[in-house]
């Protein structure tokens, strides 16, 4: 059983689900600026890329789901954010480094662009990946309201992603750079791990 949510806490995790939706679509942007200079920015990057970030929010659910079954809180959606972030942050320092090291090893073949792209994005993806799943769960008063609270939580994350995808590809990345907004997306996900880790006390009816 799900902990009691506060009508706070209600509006907490929706803005985290918009947050979260936001940084997970821009880092995937990102994903693509650290494999040009070592693979390319062609289809196949961008194929890697996409499976990657779809395998990584796939197993996210799964784990998220296997959450619910047991005793999810927003401390346990924090924790997992908190972890996404500081993976995140150490991306811009070790990413060349991981990047060289499979280009010398595998060449820069399918295999190697899609092992580029695990590196960079699976952990973290899939650790923002179990918000949805369990954030439905926190905000699902009764079972008949479940389908709407789900259909808002995925909708609102959806938005997220669409903004984090336009405003981290015409606006971020040309002005401050990949590494830069790297670390301002951790900050973000670790501010929401913060907000998440409040006690926000009972859920009201």
């Amino acid at each position: 059983m799900s902990e009691p949510v506060s009508r706070a806490g209600l509006l907490a995790i929706y803005i985290c689900s918009f947050l979260v939706g936001c940084v997970l679509m821009g880092f995937e942007m990102l994903g693509s600026r650290y494999l040009n200079p070592y693979f390319g920015s062609g289809i196949g990057a961008w194929a890697s890329l996409i499976s990657t970030v779809l395998c990584a929010l796939a197993i996210g659910y799964f784990a998220g789901s296997a959450i619910v079954d047991r005793q999810p809180t927003t401390r346990t959606i924090g924790t997992m954010i908190l972890i996404a972030a500081a993976y995140m942050a150490l991306v811009p320092a070790t990413a060349d480094t991981v990047m060289a090291d499979i280009l010398d090893t595998i060449g820069d073949g399918p295999s190697a662009t899609l092992m580029a792209a695990t590196a960079l994005l699976l952990v973290p993806l899939t650790l923002l990946g179990t918000f949805s799943p369990i954030a439905v769960s926190l905000l699902t008063r009764s079972a008949g309201e479940a389908g709407r609270v789900a259909g808002l939580v995925y909708g609102v994350s959806t938005i997220g992603n669409v903004v984090g995808t336009l405003v981290t590809t015409f606006a971020l990345i040309p002005t401050i750079g990949s590494r830069a907004i790297t670390y301002y997306f951790a900050v973000i996900l670790a501010g929401c791990a913060a907000i998440l880790f409040i006690p926000f006390g009972k859920k009201t009816s």
